[in-house]
């Protein structure tokens, strides 16, 4: 199984090259991202960020003290925009929390990685998806993030069952790779690649798929 994920880790990085992802000019950005992406494409979200810049809003204070109405107007391109507001309010609200204990955004993120995991899981709206983005590209924890087109990349190439739940798939990345935080990032960042542009949920491009020779038979 080793082998297996290494190959093809090597393989998507020989076509694709490195990701450079996640986008971001800071760790706080980053953690909006990661919340703004649910249910969504990436260039909805940065329309929305975009949009918070143009009026130096993407700053944690600001945002907090922002009306939930005209947060939720701001990010609209991102959709789901209200409740996407309510999410943000919620981690903006564990941020002052942890701001009011002395620790700003870089003390926080430099907590222990499980410390830190049950901290963004326990603000409503955020599960293990968006906390494992946020610990990864946010905070560079070693973490495997596993998204759709993670299961289903893997569920084609018969590395796992079709009902592997989020920890089972993250347990086989981390148990099996070393945990190296910038192995993680890009690993799934040419996953993200391959399910887009090739292995669609519907008509997929096997032939052309840089995996297409390590498909079972």
């Amino acid at each position: 199984m080793t082998t297996d994920l290494e190959e093809i880790y090597q393989s998507l990085y020989d076509f694709f090259g490195p990701q450079h992802w996640w986008p971001g000019d800071s760790p706080f950005e980053i953690m909006v991202g990661a919340i703004l992406t649910q249910n969504t494409n990436w260039q909805n979200v940065s329309r929305a960020i975009t949009s918070l810049k143009a009026d130096n809003l993407l700053e944690p204070t600001t945002l907090d003290q922002l009306p939930i109405e005209s947060l939720a107007d701001r990010i609209r391109p991102a959709g789901y925009y209200n409740l996407k507001a309510k999410r943000l309010k919620n981690l903006l609200a564990m941020l002052r929390n942890e701001a009011e204990e002395g620790r700003g955004i870089n003390d926080f993120l430099d907590q222990d990685l499980w410390t830190l995991r049950e901290k963004l899981l326990s603000v409503k709206g955020i599960g293990p998806e968006t906390a494992d983005s946020i610990l990864l590209y946010a905070a560079h924890k070693p973490i495997f993030v596993v998204d759709a087109y993670t299961h289903r990349i893997l569920l084609r190439h018969d590395l796992i069952n079709d009902d592997a739940d989020y920890q089972e798939i993250q347990d086989l990345f981390m148990d099996r790779l070393a945990a190296d935080s910038s192995l993680f990032n890009e690993f799934h960042a040419l996953l993200v690649c391959l399910g887009k542009d090739f292995c669609k949920k519907t008509s997929p491009h096997c032939t052309d798929c840089p995996l297409y020779r390590m498909l079972p038979a």
